[in-house]
């Protein structure tokens, strides 16, 4: 997906197309459908200028009610940083991302604990496993009403969480502040996810590391058992 102020797009396309030379078509956000597409990423960036709030123009934005729709009907939908405010603002996902504790912007790599692997984002993941994937954000403060937080954690929705290199959840491994250290939730089929770390900034070794491939081939093998 495109928006105006979008600039994650073309990493996403280079991750998917140039690394997993699988095909990748670009989305205006006045198109009215997205036929066709298997899977639909909302990249990062800064929609719209993020005013109001970020996310809250691009919900309006007319594609929105082509992406709700696909993911209503199963469609496997992705959405980083923005896109992920952009997920909540459409209530495709449930909850808020608040400005960072620190009121600083954010960019580093930090550590993941993959929650479950039962979401179409983490079927190649093991329960535990621990990713090294960036961030880079301002209001990355995953939070949401204590009723809802049960909920996520009861109905396996957290899907990752900031963590330590060995794994413990700890306040010194939580970045921004976010509840319970919560970086990224499915909806409750598991065809939605928002995260806030950046997969296809960690895509080829040569950047860093490619923990973030793991992401997007999850999604290639949920597609995969689909077509089966």
């Amino acid at each position: 997906m495109v928006f105006p102020g979008t600039w994650s797009d073309r990493d996403c396309a280079h991750a998917v197309l140039d690394v997993l030379k699988e095909p990748v078509r670009y989305i205006d956000h006045r198109e009215q459908n997205v036929d066709g597409l298997e899977l639909v990423i909302l990249p990062g960036g800064f929609s719209y200028g993020d005013y109001l709030r970020c996310g809250a123009i691009a919900r309006f934005a007319p594609v929105m009610e082509a992406v709700a729709d696909f993911a209503n009907r199963g469609g496997l939908v992705l959405g980083i940083c923005n896109g992920f405010q952009i997920l909540q603002e459409a209530r495709l996902l449930p909850g808020a991302l608040l400005r960072n504790a620190s009121c600083e912007f954010r960019c580093e790599w930090v550590h993941l604990r993959v929650e479950q692997s039962n979401s179409a984002f983490t079927l190649d993941c093991r329960p535990g496993q621990v990713l090294q994937i960036p961030i880079s954000h301002g209001e990355g403060n995953f939070f949401a009403d204590p009723k809802t937080l049960d909920t996520l954690e009861r109905n396996g929705q957290v899907v990752f969480r900031y963590c330590a290199p060995d794994g413990r959840v700890t306040a010194d491994s939580n970045p921004n502040g976010s509840l319970r250290n919560i970086a990224g939730i499915s909806n409750a089929r598991g065809n939605v996810v928002g995260m806030m770390p950046h997969p296809e900034r960690a895509c080829e070794a040569l950047l860093g590391g490619d923990d973030g491939l793991l992401v997007f081939r999850s999604a290639i093998h949920a597609l995969a058992r689909v077509a089966v």
